[in-house]
């Protein structure tokens, strides 16, 4: 029956991870997967997130089915978060927002809307972005291309305006709103502000990935892509994600909120998204959506959340610095630089793939096959050795 079935390559990173458990080393570090540690090597349980679950659990609310779009009041705070208080698009009813699985099931929302109501648009992501960017766009039978965004001397901005500005009207430009998975690079706010006139003037519909809101410089300053966007009056998606930022992987807790120029074209993409859904899960999770509406609505909780938020942040950034600073010492001739200027979670090293399987099969030490880091993994007792290894494998 099943024979003639391809054999599924497996996930690349997911895969590494995999390896990474087998691995009998005692010493080997994870510097693969996306998820954020803490020093100890550990996903920690934010305090915020623990008690908003004894809350829910305190409440005893029955657990029906969620509307199709989602838990209300996670909506509401969704869009808070995202927008601003109070924000002009939001008051007027132009954001149609829904509760999804994940933002990587606000990203497959989105692209399954957009081969039914723009069937001839053409998805472009940056080169690079990540993996799965492509694999969600080009799954819902969406033709997806590449501009140009990252070279290891920096942002390839003025080729990357060149190649949009020669991009059919309606053409769909994926853009990272902030810490660029997986370079780490992002548009500069002066960027930002000669990006939006392109898009607004070729009649692009800009559709923005914000997994990491939180993790660069802040909840605010993180979304001011989302919001330049929205003050200048541009339609566009944004799909985002709590995974990192509350710690609750596992939870899908994520949201894909779409904005449009009036509230009857709103409440029409509301409608619309809701088929999708209907088709494809029905409803998404309650225990998710309890968590967000949880953190967000209530005061306390919210300005706990915003502090272990900021740790981690912290966090990261300081072993940005570590590492930068080993390095540094123990290869001198060569500019680490970027590990201090990208942002985020993420940094692209430079490494070639057969220094990356050196990496890994001498040391014990695992990244991406690109040469991406996820700078979260390392902490104060693995630091030197990650930079140990990578600095044995890059002086040969």
């Amino acid at each position: 029956m099943f024979e003639h079935l391809d054999a599924y390559p497996g996930d690349p990173i997911l895969g590494l991870n995999e390896a990474f458990q087998k691995d009998p080393r005692a010493d080997k570090v994870n510097l693969s997967i996306g998820i954020y540690f803490d020093d100890a090597g550990r996903i920690p349980v934010l305090a915020s997130v623990r008690k908003a679950e004894a809350l829910m659990l305190e409440r005893a609310q029955p657990k029906p089915y969620l509307p199709i779009e989602g838990d209300a009041a996670c909506r509401a705070q969704v869009q808070a978060l995202l927008f601003g208080a109070g924000h002009r698009a939001v008051a007027e009813g132009r954001v149609a927002t829904i509760q999804a699985v994940g933002s990587s099931g606000g990203l497959k929302v989105g692209a399954e809307f957009l081969k039914r109501w723009f069937p001839r648009a053409e998805v472009w992501v940056s080169d690079p972005t990540w993996d799965n960017h492509r694999a969600m766009f080009q799954g819902a039978g969406l033709a997806t291309h590449s501009y140009p965004y990252y070279a290891p001397d920096g942002l390839r901005f003025d080729a990357m305006l060149a190649t949009l500005a020669q991009l059919p009207a309606g053409s769909v430009v994926l853009l990272h709103a902030c810490c660029h998975n997986p370079t780490g690079v992002d548009l500069s706010r002066e960027q930002w502000q000669r990006l939006i006139p392109l898009l607004e003037e070729r009649r692009l519909l800009p559709y923005l990935d914000l997994a990491y809101q939180g993790f660069g410089d802040g909840l605010d300053a993180d979304a001011h892509a989302v919001r330049m966007l929205a003050d200048a009056g541009l339609s566009f998606f944004v799909a985002n994600s709590f995974s990192k930022s509350m710690s609750v992987y596992g939870e899908r807790c994520g949201a894909l909120s779409v904005v449009c120029p009036s509230a009857a074209e709103a409440e029409r993409v509301l409608g619309q998204l809701k088929a999708t859904i209907r088709a494809n899960y029905s409803s998404p999770p309650i225990h998710a959506g309890g968590i967000v509406a949880a953190v967000l609505g209530e005061p306390a909780l919210r300005a706990q959340w915003e502090a272990e938020l900021a740790a981690m942040r912290g966090r990261i950034a300081a072993m940005r610095r570590a590492l930068h600073d080993a390095l540094v010492a123990r290869l001198p001739q060569r500019d680490f630089g970027y590990l201090l200027s990208q942002r985020g979670m993420f940094s692209y090293t430079g490494l070639a793939p057969e220094q990356v399987d050196a990496l890994r099969e001498r040391h014990g030490v695992y990244l991406v096959r690109s040469g991406r880091i996820c700078v979260a993994g390392l902490n104060t007792g693995n630091v030197v050795r990650a930079a140990d290894a990578i600095a044995k494998v890059m002086a040969g």
